[in-house]
């Protein structure tokens, strides 16, 4: 199979079209077989096309982005460890302990990290509880 970008000398339309070999777009051409779909005229010549190479940039643009990927992870890690190192963990009572400390005026040394669901954080955002919504990678280290 071939495929040829095609030009209608009448319209100037410009379309690709799949052959079986280069012999077959002769043959068709000869028998005055190929038209544009466009305003049907005969007048119907190959023009230049680039030809479809295999590309390695597309290798190194993904080993550039698995880069760029390792280097946010990184930063989100160096981010999780300042959270743990700052902040009270609470677990899952994260809802209930925002609430404790907003609507008890509780002073508290540390701000608090945990987990809390969709509703719980919407709920919380409705209340006027300011939170956080922050990736977390668990370290995989042993």
């Amino acid at each position: 199979m071939i495929k040829y970008r095609l030009i209608c000398k009448d319209c100037d339309l410009l379309f690709d079209s799949w052959f079986a070999s280069s012999k077959e777009y002769e043959k068709l051409k000869k028998s005055k077989l190929l038209n544009c779909h466009n305003c049907n005229s005969e007048h119907v010549e190959k023009t230049l096309m680039t030809p479809g190479l295999i590309n390695n940039s597309k290798k190194q643009t993904n080993q550039k982005s698995g880069f760029h990927l390792k280097k946010i992870e990184e930063q989100i890690k160096n981010y999780n460890k300042f959270i743990k190192n700052n902040f009270n963990y609470v677990g899952k009572n994260f809802a209930y302990e925002a609430r404790s400390i907003y609507y008890n005026n509780k002073k508290i040394d540390k701000g608090i990290y945990g987990i809390a669901s969709k509703r719980d954080l919407k709920e919380l955002k409705e209340e006027g509880i300011d939170t956080q919504v922050f990736p977390w990678i668990e370290d995989k280290k042993n």
